[in-house]
């Protein structure tokens, strides 16, 4: 696994969880989040034979960021126990740039920014895409229960 480039420099006290491309593997990301009392790693992978639109509007299932174009990637996990080691996995739409919490807060912007101005406080915006993280991890864990 080829760990994020400038990983001690990240802003870690604005991260909700860490997420990151594989720069060998393009259409390979990990994604690491709390998780109770511990941590959860999770590889994700775009779909074979997925389309990415350069034309449309799309927005991230996790922060409700909008971008245009390729600015959100479907991306899909393994599913865990039984089900993920028949095949079956779990996706959802995010940030192509895995930076949602980064989004969140205005450390970046979009390049729709200014055309969707949330009216949400930050703390609701954190917890909404916290909550929207934990409900695909759910999914990705379901298999295991």
């Amino acid at each position: 696994m080829n760990l994020p480039v400038g990983l001690a420099e990240l802003p870690w006290e604005d991260l909700d969880f860490l997420g990151w491309r594989d720069p060998g593997a393009p259409d390979r990301s990990y994604l690491v989040a709390p998780r109770g009392d511990g941590i959860i790693g999770v590889t994700l992978r775009v779909p074979q034979g997925v389309r990415r639109s350069f034309t449309k509007t799309t927005v991230c299932s996790v922060c409700v960021t909008g971008h245009p174009g390729s600015g959100v990637s479907l991306l899909a996990a393994r599913r865990a126990g039984a089900p993920g080691r028949q095949g079956n996995t779990v996706g959802t739409y995010l940030c192509a740039d895995l930076a949602c919490s980064l989004y969140v807060r205005g450390r970046k912007r979009s390049q729709l920014a200014g055309r969707h101005e949330e009216t949400l406080p930050l703390e609701e915006r954190i917890a909404r895409t916290v909550r929207n993280l934990d409900a695909f991890l759910d999914k990705v864990l379901e298999g295991e229960r």
